[in-house]
């Protein structure tokens, strides 16, 4: 299963970015082969509209499971209408939240946000 995980760095003993759309990188991992790749966030500079365009990478890189900390609304839309399921990240540790993902004790993101609509966040 690829799952991806926003991220401040391109390492993996980086920490979970606070802001999904926003985020500088994505984590993409292969939890079968737990192969890992990096992608630039080419949402990170939209002046609006980062979350959703984010989302549309998610899409285009075939991943079933986000783990963030939180997501706007219309970002969210487009991951659950693809079947991405959302997962709440429970510490700042990539490596913590790819374990607990693994061992099935991630909680699904319920507490969706309106979003941050040209406000500059995600």
């Amino acid at each position: 299963m690829k799952i991806a995980i926003p991220v401040d760095e391109k390492d993996l003993g980086t920490n979970v970015c606070v802001s999904f759309g926003r985020a500088p990188y994505f984590l993409i991992y292969e939890t079968e082969t737990e192969e890992s790749t990096f992608i630039d966030n080419s949402a990170l500079t939209n002046p609006g509209g980062a979350g959703i365009k984010a989302a549309q990478i998610m899409v285009d890189n075939q991943v079933s499971a986000l783990l963030t900390p939180r997501c706007g609304e219309n970002a969210s839309k487009v991951l659950q209408s693809a079947g991405i399921k959302i997962f709440k990240t429970t510490s700042a540790s990539v490596k913590e939240n790819i374990d607990a993902s693994k061992d099935g004790t991630l909680p699904l993101l319920e507490d969706i946000h309106a979003g941050f609509h040209g406000h500059g966040g995600d």
